[in-house]
């Protein structure tokens, strides 16, 4: 279901894809992140996806005015992962509130894998 906003001059709806484009693009932008990842459904593989396809990592769901993102995203090896993922929420929850004017209620943020980057 495609986010939206309503006012008195009409209704905007945001499509999910859109918001996952965001919440991907900014996940990238964070410190200790190497890539966003997508699993197949054959034996739970892990492919890492460029920064065009990032948004493929990010599930959103929409219901009403709650946004819920979940983000599968590499952590460079050697980083703090309880720090890197704070950073994930706060610019994801930030960027998608200050571009759209929605609410984001929770982003979850699941750590599929750990990379040395050289």
């Amino acid at each position: 279901m495609p986010g939206k906003l309503t006012n008195q001059y009409g209704t905007t709806i945001i499509d999910d894809h859109v918001l996952a484009s965001i919440a991907g693009l900014s996940a990238m932008e964070c410190y200790g992140v190497v890539g966003m990842v997508t699993r197949s459904s054959a034996g739970g593989l892990v492919e890492l996806l460029l920064r065009e396809q990032s948004s493929k990592g990010v599930k959103v769901h929409t219901n009403d005015d709650e946004i819920v993102i979940d983000l599968y995203v590499i952590i460079q090896f050697g980083t703090r992962i309880s720090v890197v993922a704070n950073n994930i929420i706060e610019k994801v929850k930030y960027s998608i509130e200050n571009l759209t004017g929605m609410t984001v209620s929770k982003v979850n943020v699941n750590i599929q894998g750990v990379r040395v980057q050289k």
